[in-house]
């Protein structure tokens, strides 16, 4: 197939080499008003049999609305718009269902292990879940005001996670935040480490931590405890901790997000031309992006909230 790539920054750079070694990639289509690829040829990218879409995010809901209009499946990295109003207008003109948002930690061994581990009832009854996102250094200060903060840009790939391995709906946040580094975050209404609890439709608890100053390394972590056992992703030979008790990984701690998912990437793109099931719809991805305003608004305004204050 002839595929299309908007946008060769550091993620669609990565997507180009993956997409132009694919065994089902016969021509690729690269655009980007700066950068030149090897990889690809210029030209427009939407002339072809499928997009990808790699671009800033207040981008995406233009050009996910355009490949639409033209009828081209598009796969584009998270999230689907810069906000609740714009993604409804995405999933508005995907009336065949044809766009898929990136979320790659659907296609982490780990977390795909620890899915399947729960639906099979080796857990138990899921009871308490904890999950982390800690950076190790946070993005430039340019880049902040347009994330849509903490909630929105980091923490929205752990609701989405939250969702996918535990097959329930967040019924409530209650989300607090913290600034302990750079001015520049306080300038732009967000913080650089954040902390919540959330309840899940039937009942089960929550916690999150996040962090732009994990100093130790690039930490994403889940723990799923049930009646019956309780499992671990991301405690692997990297995990960026060391045991008071002398238990240590051996590894290097993981650096940063593309070095961790790297695999996970690549799966998620050829899930993307194969047609996976796994793929994040553009629904899917509003019901993150519902608990991430959640968040927002209560880290804002001090107070639980409700995800149905959200919907409506």
């Amino acid at each position: 197939m002839r595929v299309g790539l908007l946008g060769l920054g550091r993620i669609g750079a990565f997507h180009a080499a993956t997409l132009a070694a694919h065994p089902l990639v016969d021509e690729l289509i690269v655009a980007d008003p700066v950068r030149t690829s090897p990889h690809g040829r210029p030209g427009d990218p939407f002339d072809a049999d499928a997009v990808v879409i790699a671009t800033p995010t207040s981008t995406h809901a233009e050009l996910l609305i355009e490949a639409c209009r033209r009828g081209v499946p598009a796969f584009c990295e998270k999230p689907a718009a810069v906000g609740v109003k714009e993604t409804l207008e995405v999933l508005a003109a995907d009336r065949d269902g044809r766009v898929r948002i990136g979320f790659q930690r659907r296609f982490d061994a780990g977390y795909v292990s620890a899915a399947a581990a729960l639906r099979a009832g080796e857990l138990g009854e899921l009871h308490r879940v904890h999950v982390i996102t800690a950076d190790p250094a946070p993005p430039p200060a340019a880049y902040i005001p347009l994330s849509g903060g903490i909630y929105r840009d980091c923490h929205i790939h752990d609701f989405d996670i939250l969702r996918w391995v535990t097959g329930r709906e967040v019924d409530w946040v209650y989300a607090a935040g913290a600034n302990r580094g750079a001015a520049f975050f306080r300038e732009a209404g967000d913080v650089d480490n954040s902390a919540a609890l959330l309840g899940l439709d039937d009942g089960t608890l929550v916690t999150l931590q996040g962090s732009r100053y994990n100093g130790a390394g690039y930490d994403v972590r889940m723990e799923l405890a049930g009646t019956r056992g309780t499992q671990v992703v991301g405690l692997g030979p990297r995990a960026p901790m060391r045991s008071t008790e002398g238990l240590q990984p051996p590894g290097e701690p993981w650096p940063d997000f593309v070095t961790r998912f790297r695999q996970a990437y690549v799966d998620e793109i050829d899930g993307f031309l194969r047609g996976d099931p796994r793929l994040c719809s553009v629904e899917e991805a509003l019901a993150a992006l519902h608990v991430a305003e959640a968040a927002e608004l209560s880290r804002r305004e001090g107070r639980p909230v409700q995800v149905a204050e959200v919907r409506a």
